[in-house]
């Protein structure tokens, strides 16, 4: 069993609120868990409103299969919020 983790800096240009922050986190992980079946959650930076990182986990048994996803949880991210800059910080495979 493979764990892909992909970490995701997110950074949110011109927002002033923790409030309006928030609301697009939880919109933009809401929707990628759904889409995806992956784990997600805000893990660190959650009092800043300019900034956040996101974790996101995926598990299989192919690495390649791992990394298509991860690579499409990206892209999907960026294009459902063209206005937030998505950026990766790390991805590792873990084995069980």
């Amino acid at each position: 069993m493979l764990v892909g983790v992909l970490a995701i800096r997110v950074n949110l240009r011109g927002n002033r609120s923790l409030k309006e922050k928030r609301r697009i986190i939880r919109g933009v992980l809401a929707r990628t868990q759904s889409k995806f079946n992956v784990s997600a959650a805000e893990v660190d930076d959650q009092d800043l409103h300019h900034t956040a990182l996101l974790g996101v986990a995926c598990v299989s048994n192919d690495p390649s299969h791992i990394d298509s996803v991860l690579d499409r949880i990206l892209a999907f991210m960026a294009s459902a919020r063209p206005e937030v800059e998505f950026s990766p910080e790390f991805r590792e495979h873990i084995r069980y």
